[in-house]
C-alpha cells in the first residue's frame, strides 16, 4: 500500500470495510443531523400549548407516566421526524414559540486565522499521517509477537531499569535547576535555572561546555530541535528556551546569545516544546494561553485560549498531529493542530498539571500533578485509563523513554528493511540478514520505546514505572528536597534529574557506563 498523504486520505476506499458498514454510518450521520435540526427547532414551553400542538399533529396528548418535560421532548422529535420526512430544514410553527426561542440562540464565534496558520495546518496533516501510518504499521508487527517473547523482553529492560543507580551530582546553577533535558544524540544535558540562565553539559562527565546568557528572569523550559547534535548545524536554531522575563528565545549551540527573541506573552513563560518537524515551537504562559510560532520567520502563528487559569506544561504527540497543554486549572486538553479543535479534555486532577507526556505508542498520555497522582489517558476511549498514587508530594514532570531509531553500538550495514506501509515485510527474499540475532535485538529495542517513563516529585525522589501494568520499578533518592524535572536520555543508558538545591543529578544502571 502506497503512503498516505492528504491527497490520497479522501479517495481512500478502505476506509469503510463494506456497503453496509458504509450503509450504516449513513444513517448514524442522518440521526445526528436530525437531532442536530432538533435543537434548533421552536416549540412552546407551555404545557397547555404542547398539548395542543400534539393534538393538531395527530399524537396522543399524554402518554402513561409523562411529565411536561417529557412531552416537550417528544414534541420535538415528532416534529423532526416530520421535517426529515418533509425534507425541510426548518417547520413553521406559531409566531410567539419562534420569538421564544429566538432570545435563546447563541451566536457561533470563530478566532481569525492567518494565511500562514493555514498553511502551518496543512503542512501539518501531510507531516503527520505518513508518520502515523508507519506507526500504526509497526504496532500490528509487534501485536504479532509471541507472549513468551514479549515476557522475555520485559523481564531483560526491567531488570536492567531496576538496576539504575546514582553516578554523580553537579551544581546546576546559582538557583534552582527548573528543567534538565538530553540532547538527542544523548551526549549532552540542558539546564534551565531560576538564576535565568541555560547551560549545556557533556554527560556522562558532567563538565561544562557552554552558559547561554539571554533571559533575565526564571527559565521555566528548554527543549531541543529533533535534529540538534545530529544532522542539523550547530550554527542553526538547535534549541528554545522560555522564562518569566515573558520571552523565548532560540538558540544555536556556538552562540552565547539568542538567535531570536519571540515575544507576545503577556506573562510568565512556563514549558516550552519543540515540534517533531523542527519547524515550529509552542510556549505556554501564565497569561493563559499557549501559543504556537514558526521557527522560520519567527512568527506567532497561533494563540490558543481554553484554559482558565495559567498554562504550565506543553507537549507535542511524536507523529506531529497533536499538542496536549496542562494547566494550574487542573484541566489538561489535547489539541488537534490541524483543525484546532479539542481533541481529548483530561478532567480527573483536583490541583494543578506540572507534567504531561505522550506515550511513543501515540494514544495514550500521563499527567503529573499537584494532587501528587500520574493518570494515564487513552485517546481511543477518551477517559483516563489508570491512576498512580505516585509521590507524597507534587509530581512536577513525567518523562516517557522514546528510544532511538537504532539500539547503541548497531551496526545499521546488518538491519532488515524498514516498515512497510501494508506491516509485511516485502524485502527481496533473496537478501539476508547478515545475523539473526540482529533482527532480534532490533525487534527488542523498538518494543523498549515507551514501555516505561520517570517521574519527578517534591517529595526528593525520582521514580521509574511500567507502561504497560503500571507498577513502580525503582525509587532513586536525590540530594535535593523537591524534584523539579526529570529526563531519559534517547539511547537509555542515563537518567537525569534537577532539583531546587541548585543540583542536577545523573543516573546509570549500576550506577557506571
Amino acid at each position: 500500500m502506497s503512503e498516505l498523504t492528504l491527497d490520497n486520505l479522501i479517495d481512500d476506499g478502505n476506509y469503510f470495510a463494506s456497503e453496509r458498514a458504509r450503509l450504516e454510518n449513513q444513517v448514524i450521520l442522518d440521526e445526528l443531523e436530525r437531532k442536530k435540526k432538533a435543537r434548533n427547532l421552536a416549540v412552546p414551553t407551555d404545557d397547555n400549548k404542547v398539548k395542543a400542538r400534539l393534538r393538531e399533529i395527530g399524537e396522543p396528548i399524554t402518554l402513561f407516566g409523562e411529565r411536561p418535560p417529557d412531552r416537550r421532548e417528544r414534541l420535538i422529535y415528532v416534529l423532526s421526524q416530520i421535517n426529515a420526512a418533509r425534507g425541510d430544514d426548518t417547520m413553521q410553527v406559531d409566531e410567539e414559540s419562534s420569538e421564544e426561542s429566538s432570545d435563546d440562540e447563541v451566536e457561533e464565534f470563530y478566532s481569525p486565522g492567518s494565511l500562514e496558520l493555514l498553511e502551518a495546518r496543512r503542512f501539518l496533516a501531510e507531516y503527520s499521517l505518513p508518520r502515523a501510518q508507519k506507526r500504526v504499521a509497526q504496532q500490528r508487527i509487534d501485536s504479532k509477537m509471541s507472549l513468551g517473547r514479549i515476557l522475555d523482553i520485559r523481564k531483560k529492560v526491567f531488570a536492567e531499569v531496576k538496576r539504575f543507580a546514582e553516578l554523580g551530582s553537579q551544581i546546576g546553577d546559582e538557583r534552582p535547576v527548573s528543567q534538565v533535558r538530553f540532547s538527542p544524540n544523548s551526549k549532552y544535558l540542558l539546564t534551565g535555572s531560576w538564576a535565568g540562565n541555560v547551560k549545556l553539559w557533556n554527560v556522562p562527565e558532567c563538565t561544562p561546555v557552554r552558559t547561554y546568557r539571554g533571559h533575565n528572569d526564571r527559565v521555566g523550559g528548554v527543549a531541543w530541535h529533533p535534529e540538534a547534535t545530529k544532522s542539523l548545524s550547530e550554527d542553526a536554531v538547535n534549541f528554545v528556551s522560555g522564562a518569566a522575563d515573558l520571552s523565548v528565545h532560540l538558540w544555536s549551540l556556538n552562540s552565547e546569545t539568542p538567535l531570536a527573541t519571540l515575544k507576545g506573552h503577556a506573562d510568565r513563560v512556563a514549558r516550552v516544546a519543540f515540534h517533531p518537524s523542527g519547524r515550529y515551537v509552542a510556549s505556554a504562559s501564565f497569561d493563559t494561553t499557549w501559543r504556537l510560532w514558526d521557527v522560520a520567520t519567527q512568527k506567532e502563528l497561533l494563540l490558543q485560549e481554553g484554559h482558565s487559569k495559567e498554562v504550565f506544561s506543553i507537549e507535542f504527540q511524536n507523529d506531529g498531529a497533536l499538542c496536549a497543554s496542562g494547566g494550574i486549572d487542573a484541566i489538561g486538553r489535547v489539541w488537534d493542530l490541524r483543525t484546532g479543535r479539542t481533541a481529548m479534555v483530561l478532567d480527573g486532577h483536583v490541583q494543578p498539571i506540572f507534567g504531561i507526556s505522550f506515550s511513543p505508542n501515540g494514544y495514550q498520555i500521563a499527567t503529573g500533578s499537584g494532587d501528587d497522582t500520574i493518570r494515564i489517558w487513552d485517546m481511543r476511549s477518551l477517559k483516563a485509563l489508570y491512576t498512580i498514587p505516585a509521590h507524597m508530594s507534587n509530581v512536577s514532570d513525567v518523562r516517557f523513554f522514546y528510544a532511538d531509531e537504532l539500539p547503541p553500538n548497531y551496526t545499521p550495514s546488518t538491519a532488515t528493511s524498514d516498515v512497510v506501509m501494508n506491516g509485511t515485510d516485502e524485502a527481496n527474499a533473496d537478501v539476508k540478514p547478515a545475523d539473526p540475532e540482529h533482527d532480534k535485538v532490533l525487534e527488542e529495542w523498538r518494543y523498549r520505546s515507551g514501555l516505561y517513563f520517570a517521574s519527578a516529585g517534591y517529595d526528593g525522589f525520582v521514580k521509574l514505572w511500567s507502561a504497560d501494568d503500571w507498577q513502580l520499578l525503582r525509587t532513586l533518592p536525590t540530594d535535593g528536597g523537591k524534584v523539579m524535572s526529570v529526563d531519559l536520555s534517547h539511547d537509555g543508558k542515563m537518567l537525569a534529574s534537577g532539583t531546587y538545591n541548585r543540583n542536577y543529578q545523573l543516573f546509570t544502571p549500576d550506577g557506571g557506563i
